[in-house]
């Protein structure tokens, strides 16, 4: 049996439950169809899998030719952010709860599997925001998201006041407990939870949603995807804004500094298995309706 994934690279967190099953059939499933195998580290310590080809995540990317993260969202978040440096494709194996980037169900695991490495399956490119925060002419913190960047002021029931700019376009002044910036993959996570709109994760656009402002009229803007935002901490704020990247990377940024906000040049590629639609997966986690119209 052919593919055109010659080596599959698995990663996760043995922390999850059932992983370790999962690892097993996905070993199971590669070893009949002749392809090489590498484990991330982390994975590699379960059980018996010492014995196979290991490495860590900064380096597993640029030696595979697809990529298999098994866990939650956060998980392939995670991994992503590291992959998207090398153009690996990525599959998700679904051992968290909602599941909207691991989309692979356990349950099917060697039928889905099975049809992405025949070539059956739907590619889907998704962009991710690159953030600086720089504090006169230096760059004090740097890392990648491919949901949102937060900014928020790290303390409970506190507000901070910035400026908002969309290329070198005065937006607004606002006092807030943050500003939610979220690319469409993000769009059903944090964004949503803040009154973001849903978007279709084709859309080459980002929402800005302000969170808890202290004005009435202050609601979620749609900008283009290629837009280079920036976020002035103003001066007098006696707090530090934390800036965090899908809730996993967090960077400090003091009154005066500048938040930069802009389009990553790589871009991550989800591979789904066959019968994957993004409206179907809104339906089943978000539990919409699914009656249909007659």
């Amino acid at each position: 049996m052919t593919t055109e994934f010659k080596r599959v690279g698995l990663l996760g967190r043995r922390e999850h439950p059932g992983v370790y099953q999962v690892v097993a059939d996905l070993l199971a499933l590669l070893d009949r169809r002749g392809v090489e195998v590498t484990l991330e580290d982390r994975l590699a310590t379960l059980a018996h899998f010492e014995k196979r080809v290991m490495q860590p995540r900064e380096t597993i990317g640029a030696t595979v030719d697809l990529a298999i993260v098994i866990g939650g969202d956060g998980s392939l978040l995670s991994a992503a952010r590291t992959l998207v440096r090398h153009n690996t494709p990525v599959i998700g194996i679904n051992r968290g709860r909602l599941g909207f980037l691991t989309d692979v169900s356990p349950d099917e695991l060697v039928e889905q599997v099975t049809a992405v490495l025949d070539g059956n399956y739907r590619r889907d490119s998704r962009f991710l925001l690159d953030v600086q925060v720089v504090r006169g002419e230096e760059v004090m913190g740097q890392a990648e998201a491919l949901n949102d960047v937060v900014v928020n002021s790290g303390t409970s029931a506190q507000m901070i006041e910035f400026e908002l700019t969309v290329d070198g376009e005065f937006v607004y002044r606002l006092n807030a407990d943050g500003l939610i910036v979220s690319t469409p993959t993000g769009s059903t996570a944090y964004s949503m939870s803040g009154g973001g709109p849903i978007m279709n994760p084709s859309l080459d656009a980002t929402v800005l949603v302000p969170m808890f402002p202290h004005s009435l009229t202050s609601r979620p803007i749609v900008v283009n995807g290629d837009s280079a935002i920036r976020i002035d901490v103003v001066g007098r704020n006696q707090i530090h804004p934390l800036v965090t990247c899908d809730g996993q990377v967090s960077l400090t940024a003091l009154p005066g500094d500048v938040i930069w906000i802009t389009k990553k040049a790589e871009r991550l590629t989800l591979l789904h298995p066959p019968g994957y639609s993004f409206y179907a997966s809104c339906r089943d986690k978000l539990r919409w309706s699914d009656t249909l119209a007659k």
